[in-house]
């Protein structure tokens, strides 16, 4: 296989971190772009970039939006792929900051796919999210099925995403993947995602806010799986294609707890609440699609993963 040049936005970001560390070790030259941002605390992102350092991975801190930057990133280091990783990301903040979401996912986009336009043959792989299936009532959500009923503003950017590439894609011949990831999870991930802010509370002694009676459902997708999704798309660049990276299996949110509670030997003080607007009861990844086309084959279970987690947050916080 022939070397690739990888520009990844967002490479200080959970998914980011990975996917670089994946390409370098695997022998690629990979460039990073992020302009940690403090959505969450960065210096969970500033951690992750002093690793990548150790791997001699750079990356140039602008903001995707800053046209000029990333041009010059792809130009002078003669990128052959860009991975797009960086967004707003979160569900419920997006009704609480829509603006946020307006300039990284809707501004930030057409910012890279300019970029594309004047390298028509670099590939773009980007993240798209299950979010795009919104008010989807039909299980599981595959490739086919309409997404234009919404339930939140991020999934909102995120649908206009794809249809902003599959027009780039139609007017300027650039190749584009978008990538549906499934609540991914594992070390080093978000702080603001359920697993990680429950096993903080936790261990704080901390109640935590349970939403709907724990009755909710989500397609938890350990990392190393969705690298292994990513490096085949990017490997593959089909010419406009959509994939569901997600497990395959959905597990309700108070299993999840459970499996938190057994590895930390602490039980959680739960605060129920009812369902939160933009959130919906159910994810569930049909990758019929991935598998055949990516060979994408996930291996991990929510068990073993809350297990790996678990392990690098105490490493990581000293508990």
């Amino acid at each position: 296989m022939n070397k690739k040049r990888i520009l990844i936005t967002g490479a200080a970001g959970f998914i980011g971190f990975h996917m670089a560390k994946f390409f370098h070790q695997r022998g690629d030259f990979v460039l990073g772009f992020d302009n940690f941002n403090d959505y969450y605390d960065p210096r969970l992102k500033r951690a992750r970039a002093n690793e990548l350092a150790k791997l001699d991975i750079s990356i140039i801190e602008k903001d995707i939006n800053d046209d000029l930057a990333l041009h010059e990133a792809v130009n002078q280091h003669e990128i052959t792929h860009l991975l797009h990783l960086a967004a707003q990301a979160g569900v419920r903040y997006s009704l609480e900051n829509p603006q946020a979401y307006l300039h990284a996912n809707m501004k930030g986009f057409l910012s890279i796919l300019e970029v594309c336009r004047k390298q028509p043959k670099m590939p773009l792989i980007y993240a798209s999210s299950s979010s795009v299936y919104g008010l989807n009532q039909k299980i599981p959500f595959s490739i086919e099925d309409r997404t234009d009923h919404q339930a939140s503003f991020y999934g909102v950017t995120k649908k206009s995403n794809e249809l902003m590439a599959q027009t780039y894609h139609h007017l300027y011949g650039i190749s584009v993947t978008g990538l549906r990831f499934f609540t991914a999870y594992g070390p080093w991930g978000r702080p603001d995602m359920a697993y990680f802010s429950f096993t903080r509370a936790i261990l704080d002694k901390r109640p935590i806010d349970v939403y709907n009676q724990g009755q909710m459902f989500r397609d938890f997708t350990y990392i190393d799986d969705i690298v292994k999704g990513t490096a085949a798309a990017v490997d593959q660049s089909y010419p406009c294609a959509l994939f569901n990276l997600g497990n395959n299996q959905p597990e309700e949110l108070s299993h999840l707890i459970e499996l938190l509670e057994k590895e930390l030997g602490i039980k959680a003080e739960k605060n129920f609440l009812p369902i939160q607007p933009g959130d919906v009861l159910s994810t569930f990844a049909d990758i019929k699609e991935s598998e055949e086309k990516l060979n994408f084959n996930p291996k991990t279970s929510l068990k073993e993963g809350v297990g790996h987690f678990i392990r690098w947050y105490k490493e990581y916080y000293k508990v």
